[in-house]
């Protein structure tokens, strides 16, 4: 279970929560900190590192260590990159900045998070994520790092194993030897192949936290499309903050209150089908196991912390009657504003936002041209047929 939302509105408070309420009810629980600002043991009131710790019966916690995960996982890849700039005259720390992958430190925070869950050890594994936009590339990375990665590779090698047996001869720059092309091989064709595949299971699933305020429930929408784009289920939205009962009857919250069941109103309606978990506004900052409790318990009430509790549909190739088929996308709140629908050889390049996706079609479907693209409610139609591509509709 990944949390995340827009800074500040309690997403941290909320995943250690729900750690919390899971332990109790007796799942060996894992709250890891994917946030580089980590927050976590302030919340736990406990000082964590990069090893779990037990902070209370079947509840461990740990902050995941960015760096010394890139070292471990991108370390012989980096350092051939790192001594390429450093013969072109690039400064140290510029060079060792540029070495890093797009994302790198994401990717491997997730690596680290995928250990765990294989571990065995754990029942169920809470991420508290960084704020919305950092865990989107957490959760889209291994698809779009996989795809870049699988093409530069074996041109890579293929081009090392001609030209860097001469190459050694007649130039001083650093070449690529065996073990950084075994490193890369490792990540792209089975880590990152089982990162894609447990971010997309059924059984794994992101929670986003909002808070009564239009730019926060703006981007949680907005964080939803993108997040369906890559087939990483959302199974609920926890609506953090909400006055409590005791606000009742006071003029000076009379206003507030309208706004907030407004608020919560159409939250409901946006994010359906999704369930809608609330949490009211407390007195101080909940911190502390005690705290924690008490929040998780009323979060959750009947709900089990670690359940799925609304399942997502994924994409689809269906055959038509009339011959051709079509790809059936689900697409969450997307409207057709800023959605692109291309084909590419053999994939379907759908950009919803600033997230791009690419889909590989089956083979029955690659050789034929892309007619019509349309949304149907939250859904991306495709359809592909034989003969010369169509413009797509500008009304689709």
């Amino acid at each position: 279970m990944l949390y995340t939302g827009k800074g500040g509105v309690g997403k941290t408070t909320t995943a250690a929560a729900a750690a919390v309420c899971a332990a109790e009810r007796g799942r060996r629980t894992l709250v890891a900190s994917a946030d580089s600002a980590h927050s976590l043991g302030d919340v736990l009131e406990r000082r964590l590192g990069p090893q779990p710790i037990s902070v209370a019966p079947r509840l461990a916690a740990v902050e995941i260590d960015a760096r010394a995960e890139t070292a471990r996982h991108w370390g012989r890849i980096q350092e051939y990159l790192v001594s390429m700039f450093l013969h072109q005259g690039i400064e140290g720390v510029v060079a060792e900045e540029l070495a890093l992958l797009p994302g790198a430190e994401e990717i491997v925070t997730l690596l680290a998070v995928e250990q765990y869950v294989d571990s065995g050890e754990y029942d169920l594994v809470i991420v508290d994520c960084a704020p919305t936009d950092a865990a989107l590339r957490l959760a889209t990375l291994p698809d779009v790092a996989r795809g870049m990665l699988r093409v530069v590779l074996p041109a890579l090698e293929a081009l090392s194993g001609i030209a860097v047996p001469i190459a050694r001869r007649l130039v001083s720059v650093p070449l690529p030897d065996a073990g950084v092309f075994e490193d890369a091989e490792e990540l792209v064709y089975r880590r990152f192949a089982a990162m894609q595949k447990r971010l997309t299971e059924p059984t794994t699933s992101v929670r986003l936290v909002l808070t009564p305020e239009r730019m926060v429930i703006d981007e949680a929408r907005r964080a939803l499309t993108e997040l369906s784009l890559f087939e990483v289920h959302c199974d609920a939205v926890v609506m953090n903050r909400l006055l409590p009962a005791e606000a009742d009857g006071i003029d000076f919250f009379r206003d507030w209150r309208r706004r907030e069941a407004e608020r919560l109103r159409e939250v409901e309606g946006l994010f359906a089908p999704l369930p809608v978990l609330t949490a009211a506004l407390q007195d101080d900052e909940v911190t502390g196991l005690a705290r924690l409790a008490r929040l998780g318990a009323a979060l959750f009430a009947e709900r089990e912390p670690d359940a799925v509790l609304c399942s997502g549909a994924r994409v689809r190739f269906e055959r038509e009657p009339a011959g051709g088929y079509r790809a059936v996308v689900p697409l969450a709140r997307a409207g057709r504003q800023g959605l692109d629908v291309v084909k590419i050889e053999d994939d379907l390049v759908i950009t919803a936002g600033s997230r791009r996706r690419a889909i590989r079609l089956p083979r029955r479907v690659a050789p034929l041209s892309l007619c019509e693209a349309r949304v149907d409610a939250d859904t991306l139609i495709v359809r592909f047929a034989r003969g010369p591509a169509d413009a797509v509709p500008e009304t689709g």
